[in-house]
């Protein structure tokens, strides 16, 4: 008696059986429009300087609030070269401040900076860009030594030094990222945590805690290195 009732059923539902998988396909495809739709939409926030904390910008432009981006600069890398901005032009790269005798956060900062060109070595168009913030000491011999004993990929990464008060101003004016330091000598400096991610259009796209590979910030315009890294491969994509 099962049995028949079985087949009864499938005799008047067979001539439908094809609208009836052609409705559960278009349903499906209804749904997950839908759903994309109404899910939120990566972006990345384009910061100038009255997004950011004041102590780390220059006075004279804390109150502007577009178009800013960063300024061409030329200093000299590790291996004694001349790095301008035409060697970052239309490339996405991370920067970041440092010195060499550094004993607290540097270490740190720098074994996620190679974490983090491991994570990109892939990319070639993305780059990253060390300054040091004594460059008095900082030689291109001793940025070299470091970046040797580092695993520093040359062709992917500089660390730079110069003329002091251009990588200040640069500090404060451009990448918003470093403190001052002494009041009795202006063009002190107190670097921060901070990576800085530009993209090729020279603007700042975040902020990331250089010390923080993966854990949460309580700071909500900070992000950790794993963010950067989704941060970076979005841009990959998304900017042409």
């Amino acid at each position: 008696m099962i049995k028949f009732t079985k087949k009864i059923m499938f005799s008047i539902f067979n001539p439908y059986k094809k609208f009836i998988l052609l409705f559960i396909a278009l349903s499906s495809i209804i749904f997950i429009g839908i759903y994309s739709l109404q899910k939120p939409k990566k972006m990345l926030p384009i910061y100038a300087p009255k997004d950011v904390n004041p102590e780390l910008v220059d006075s004279t432009i804390q109150h502007v609030g577009a178009d800013h981006k960063v300024s061409d600069f030329s200093f000299t890398n590790q291996n004694g070269k001349i790095i301008t901005q035409k060697d970052y032009e239309n490339t996405i790269y991370v920067a970041d401040f440092f010195f060499t005798t550094c004993p607290t956060i540097c270490p740190k900062m720098t074994n996620n900076m190679v974490w983090l060109q491991k994570q990109l070595k892939s990319y070639p168009n993305v780059k990253l860009l060390s300054f040091s913030v004594t460059p008095d000491v900082d030689t291109p011999e001793v940025l070299k030594k470091y970046a040797l004993k580092k695993g520093v990929d040359d062709t992917k990464w500089n660390m730079v030094t110069g003329d002091k008060k251009q990588i200040y101003s640069l500090a404060r004016k451009s990448y918003l990222a470093v403190k001052t330091g002494k009041p009795e000598e202006y063009f002190d400096m107190v670097h921060t945590e901070n990576f800085i991610l530009v993209d090729k259009n020279k603007r700042i796209r975040g902020f990331y805690d250089g010390t923080n590979l993966d854990q949460p910030t309580s700071d909500p315009n900070t992000k950790n290195m794993v963010q950067l890294v989704e941060d970076i491969l979005w841009l990959v994509a998304n900017q042409k």
